[in-house]
């Protein structure tokens, strides 16, 4: 005869099946994790902390979305969690003032000649182009300070709302459009150095 533990259990287990978990999931969680950390280490930890805590918020999960889903968005509060803690360690007073302002003619209000975008010359169409710019795309994101790249992949990747991520990252407003800002021109400085 079976216990209510058992029972509730055996209730839980047809949502979900923790003892898959590595073998299903591991994979595709921690490829997730490193797009979003660049730190091995950090990526592995943050999958194991949201295999634990599924573990420990398996009553909460009813089904009403797939196991994979439910264990990303766990992963994603982990990240966010991550990010949280570094940008309190990290995060310097960025003061908008001390921003550079002369990217723009102040006349006619269009791009410097110095600062103007230079077209890429990008074959859309072509896989072997596109592979090499993601690969130096990847370059620069990792050249970025950890602070920018998680503001900038939480905005970018992640698609979260601005105001989100400042919640999330306790950051003005202000601090966070410079850091985008920064983060953008760093990016484009980069790929136009590195694209031939």
């Amino acid at each position: 005869m079976q216990n209510e533990t058992d029972k509730e259990y055996a209730v839980k287990s047809h949502y979900s099946d923790p003892l898959s978990w590595v073998e299903k999931y591991a994979d595709y969680l921690y490829g997730f994790a490193m797009s979003r950390l660049r730190d091995e280490d950090v990526a592995k930890d943050l999958v194991q902390d949201t295999f634990l805590a599924g573990l420990q918020r398996l009553d909460g999960f009813e089904g009403n979305s797939k196991e994979k889903t439910w264990l990303t968005a766990i992963l994603k509060n982990k990240i966010a969690d991550f990010y949280r803690k570094q940008s309190a360690i990290n995060l310097k007073i960025i003061n908008v003032e001390d921003e550079r302002q002369d990217f723009f003619d102040a006349e006619s209000g269009h791009w410097t000649e110095k600062d103007y975008p230079r077209a890429f010359g990008l074959e859309v169409g072509n896989p072997l182009m596109m592979k090499e710019l993601s690969s130096i795309l990847n370059e620069c994101l990792a050249k970025l300070p950890g602070l920018w790249f998680s503001v900038f992949s939480m905005k970018h990747m992640d698609d979260l709302a601005s105001e989100l991520i400042c919640n999330e990252l306790k950051l003005t407003a202000a601090n966070f459009w410079v850091i985008m800002h920064r983060t953008k021109l760093n990016l484009r400085a980069c790929l136009q150095k590195k694209w031939n």
